[in-house]
């Protein structure tokens, strides 16, 4: 079965400078990683998130779009329960329709930041509730698709332009409950592997499928697994080009601490100052990635795209240095074959 390749970029700050340089580089990246062959490139959304600079996906979407010309571009994704359905369905149309046929939209539920900023995006009202979530990604489907019942308090209100296109719609989670939904919606579904430490099931996306009812939006089931993966020409390289994102995760997790992101240098300085049991817990977070040389990732991303029974794995990689990360995808490219 052949693999498509894509990314999930979340627009980490690179090399130690300044956060306005994230989005440039997230540019620079997306323009790479067409050239590489990759189907999709997609940014993440992050809050009040030390490390990372990119909060609003959408307006780097148009932005990567206008100085791309094949690559699909779209959000990986969306933080639905922060906006109004209506409005991210108004933006994401006009983005295929400026870029027809390129344009997708991923949402999910989670906060993408801290309970801080998550107040502050609905100031002066309250968080929505994150139960509401399937009803939002219905309406939001609705007014994409023009298909809302005749009950709805909205129906047959307008979505401008009115003959724009629908962009492809996704529905990222990590349990087997957002992938019921996304069945249940007719919607695509992402599993994403790459959140926390714990294993997740082949049989979330068996869910997916089962649950799948087809809409205006898909008519079969559609799945994708994303995953962490850092790809070096050595193996030792590749695990200490890896402990940026692990020590970051490890400091969240178990420190409660979010931190920049550390340099290789800067992650031995912290292993240096950690127990046995502390050393162990950051051993897992890096277990939780695919980490090697071309071979050994693709060894790896094949096993479990086969596992989860898909065909299309989005890979998530976090460098300190910029340069690392390209490589990394230019490795994983050339090893899948993705340019021939």
């Amino acid at each position: 079965m052949a693999i498509k390749l894509s990314v999930t970029d979340q627009s980490p700050i690179h090399d130690g400078g300044r956060p306005s340089r994230g989005p440039h580089d997230s540019l620079r990246l997306a323009q790479a990683c067409e050239r590489f062959g990759y189907h999709r490139y997609w940014l993440a959304e992050h809050h009040n998130t030390p490390g990372y600079a990119g909060p609003c996906p959408e307006i780097l979407i148009g932005h990567i779009a206008a100085h791309t010309r094949r690559i699909r571009v779209g959000s990986g994704g969306i933080m639905l329960p922060h906006y109004p359905p209506y409005k991210v369905a108004e933006t994401f149309r006009m983005l295929e329709v400026l870029y027809p046929g390129r344009i997708d939209l991923g949402v999910g539920r989670a906060p993408g930041g801290d309970g801080q900023a998550t107040a502050a995006l609905a100031y002066p009202r309250q968080p929505i509730n994150s139960d509401l979530y399937p009803r939002q990604v219905f309406d939001l489907m609705g007014y994409l698709n023009n298909d809302l019942p005749a009950q709805h308090p909205f129906h047959g209100i307008r979505l401008v332009p009115e003959d724009g296109g629908v962009p492809q719609f996704w529905m990222l989670g990590s349990s087997g409950g957002s992938a019921e939904v996304a069945g249940q919606l007719g919607s695509g579904f992402v599993l994403a592997l790459f959140i926390g430490t714990h294993a997740r099931s082949p049989a979330i996306v068996e869910a997916y499928r089962r649950a799948f009812q087809p809409s205006k939006s898909l008519q079969e089931p559609r799945a994708m697994i994303a995953v962490a993966a850092v790809c070096a020409p050595t193996r030792d390289e590749a695990m200490r080009i890896a402990g940026t994102r692990s020590m970051w995760i490890y400091q969240a997790l178990s420190r409660g601490r979010i931190i920049d992101l550390p340099s290789p240098d800067e992650v031995d300085r912290l292993l240096a100052g950690m127990s046995a049991s502390e050393r162990a817990q950051y051993q897992a977070v890096l277990d939780h990635s695919i980490i090697g040389t071309p071979d050994e990732c693709r060894q790896q991303i094949e096993a479990q795209a086969a596992e989860y029974g898909t065909d299309e794995v989005s890979v998530v990689t976090v460098t300190y240095h910029y340069a690392d990360r390209e490589r990394s995808y230019q490795l994983l490219a050339e090893t899948f074959g993705l340019a021939d």
